[in-house]
């Protein structure tokens, strides 16, 4: 469907007012810059801002609303014969390879997490993010493999896979921190992965196969 006037209107304001408020807390630090003076400076009114954007941190943290649904979305778009902690691997590694900025192998992602790092509840609301995309896909995984509600296995097997995602993006942001340059960590990184799934059982790695010729099929994809 395609968006339409209103809509877009409302998406390029929202990036607006999220690309001022970022540029004053890399510039002046996340508690030294109140929503007021982001309304001032985009031009905007306060309850404007908060229309957009519920809380304070959610105008930095904007840019990783994506990452909620990441490790789902890899699961789900798995290939036929491959299992979900493989998917997931497979992806994270793509993203390495590529020194993609949307896994922190860029530039500038060193101030972004500076800033970060020194803002408490910006450290907070970055692990409640965590927490959602474990929550994710546990309910990915339940519902992929058609698990009972009383099944650990979908709660421990989210655990293990969202420990690797957690392990990669936090050494990213360490390294790129500590001024390391992105393909440079990328290459870390790539052998680090490597390390983990050897690190991995093989329930793990043979938990959630999509069965062969079920997504031509339509059928629903099998257990653990």
């Amino acid at each position: 469907m395609a968006e339409g006037l209103r809509e877009r209107k409302k998406r390029q304001t929202r990036q607006y007012i999220s690309d001022v408020a970022t540029g004053l807390f890399l510039e002046r630090g996340f508690d030294a810059v109140t929503v007021a003076e982001v309304a001032e400076a985009a031009n905007v009114s306060v309850n404007t801002v908060y229309n957009y954007f519920p809380a304070k941190e959610d105008l930095y943290l904007d840019r990783l609303s994506g990452i909620v649904d990441r490790l789902s979305r890899w699961v789900r778009g798995r290939d036929a014969g491959e299992a979900a902690a493989a998917a997931v691997l497979r992806e994270l590694r793509d993203e390495v390879e590529a020194v993609s900025p949307r896994i922190g192998l860029v530039a500038g992602y060193a101030q972004y997490m500076r800033v970060i790092q020194g803002a408490p509840s910006l450290q907070s609301r970055l692990w409640s993010f965590g927490q959602e995309v474990f929550e994710n896909l546990e309910a990915t995984l339940r519902e992929e493999t058609g698990a009972a509600p009383d099944d650990p296995m979908p709660t421990l097997m989210a655990g293990q896979i969202n420990w690797m995602h957690q392990v990669v993006v936090g050494t990213i942001g360490r390294e790129m921190v500590a001024g390391r340059s992105p393909r440079e960590v990328s290459r870390e990184v790539l052998t680090l992965l490597d390390e983990m799934e050897d690190m991995l059982s093989e329930k793990v790695l043979n938990y959630a196969v999509f069965p062969h010729g079920s997504k031509n099929a339509g059928g629903a994809p099998g257990g653990g």
